[in-house]
């Protein structure tokens, strides 16, 4: 390709964690050699409460020649929707709302007060886990006293600062290699804090395991669960403002359609979504096609498209299973160029936005919070030739 030229699209992943909150990917290495071998121009990292990744994700993206999205991810909560029991995008829990930024500034420079409130978030969620830990121990203790987990030991071992559920399903799973001779003492053992409930799978299939000992322990319901406190989910104004403050665009990840055709009562109408995110001022959605049926993505990204939404997609990469970093819709089905287009022309804006705000001018959010929708096809075309740029000037 000449420098006068250049794709319809690209192949974009504009939603990934990393080994910086809780990751597929065993290292940043591992995430930039998948890239490079499916061909990934453009990616998103996007982790919990945190930015902690950063500097190792520019680096290794300039290393790599992929262009690199700064993105964070929250959870927050809809008091009124809470009350009135209506799920938002988590499917189990009314009115608890994922809540993502979109190319926030780098270099990353919060300021004190946006560093404190950054610093709270990420310490309530570890107190719920330290409290979790203490809870595990205690069940433990009851089969097998030499058996016993500490935060400390945990974090070291397998996070890179935040620790999450399912470092502790990794770590419980760890446990029982590490103190039990054969696979069936291994079962035993992690069957006896089931409380006698039989395991699916063995030891060896770690990725199915960790999820079950996630789900039976950790989870609403399990003998180790602890409900968050509230204080640890800041509300939805807050996040947006926070978002905003760190240079970022407000984004709704949405959870769409789950295997059975259902959708949560905050999203069963596009339309009712529709106002919903516009009362609010947010004009950017996100879907991880991978957990959506393909007509069904279709059919929401073309209306939200009509509606002049910044739309863009991901693979999340949160979970034990490595899944190929090409996004796909549910089943390993394809996504057409239609819709690679609308998710490339998203990761474009974003791009133009990063790059607005590292010179010191206006990006896609306005001074008093507001999109700049009528320059969205201006930003795209910008985007677009940030990116080139950046690609070949590298090749």
């Amino acid at each position: 390709m000449n420098g006068n030229s250049s794709p319809p699209y690209r192949e974009t992943n504009s939603h990934i964690h990393t080994p910086y909150s809780f990751s597929s990917f065993d290292s940043m290495d591992t995430i930039f050699s998948m890239a490079l071998n499916e061909n990934i121009s453009v990616l998103g990292i996007n982790d919990f409460f945190v930015t902690d990744g950063y500097e190792a994700f520019h680096n290794g993206c300039l290393e790599n020649n992929i262009f690199p999205l700064f993105n964070i991810e929250f959870i927050g909560l809809l008091k009124a929707e809470q009350k009135k029991g209506i799920r938002i995008n988590d499917p189990n829990n009314p009115g608890r709302v994922y809540f993502c930024g979109k190319g926030l500034d780098f270099p990353h420079n919060p300021g004190l007060i946006h560093k404190l409130t950054l610093q709270k978030i990420k310490k309530e969620s570890q107190n719920q886990i330290k409290v979790m830990i203490n809870k595990l121990n205690g069940l433990m203790e009851s089969i097998d006293k030499s058996v016993t987990l500490s935060y400390d030991n945990v974090k070291n071992k397998y996070a890179k600062g935040l620790v999450r559920e399912r470092h502790l399903a990794k770590a419980v799973r760890q446990l029982a290699v590490d103190n039990y001779s054969t696979p069936d003492e291994q079962i035993r053992f992690i069957e006896a804090l089931y409380g006698g409930k039989k395991s699916k799978f063995p030891v060896d299939e770690s990725v199915f395991l960790e999820n079950e000992i996630r789900s039976n322990l950790l989870k609403a319901g399990g003998v180790a669960y602890i409900e968050e406190n509230n204080n640890s989910f800041p509300e939805l104004k807050k996040i947006i403002k926070l978002i905003t403050s760190l240079g970022g665009i407000p984004c709704y990840p949405v959870l769409l359609d789950d295997p059975s055709g259902n959708l949560t009562e905050f999203e069963n109408d596009a339309e009712k979504l529709h106002s919903a995110l516009s009362c609010i001022g947010i004009g950017c959605i996100e879907l991880i096609p991978g957990r959506n049926d393909l007509s069904v993505l279709k059919d929401f990204v073309s209306f939200f498209d009509s509606k002049g939404y910044l739309i863009t997609f991901g693979s999340e990469h949160n979970t034990p299973e490595l899944a190929p970093l090409t996004i796909t819709a549910r089943g390993s089905v394809p996504l057409d160029e239609t819709l690679k287009e609308i998710a490339w022309n998203g990761a474009c804006v974003i791009a133009a936005h990063q790059y607005l705000r590292a010179h010191g001018r206006q990006g896609y959010v306005l001074t008093d919070g507001r999109l700049s929708i009528e320059q969205k096809e201006d930003l795209t075309e910008l985007g677009k030739n940030v990116i080139e740029y950046y690609l070949n000037k590298r090749n």
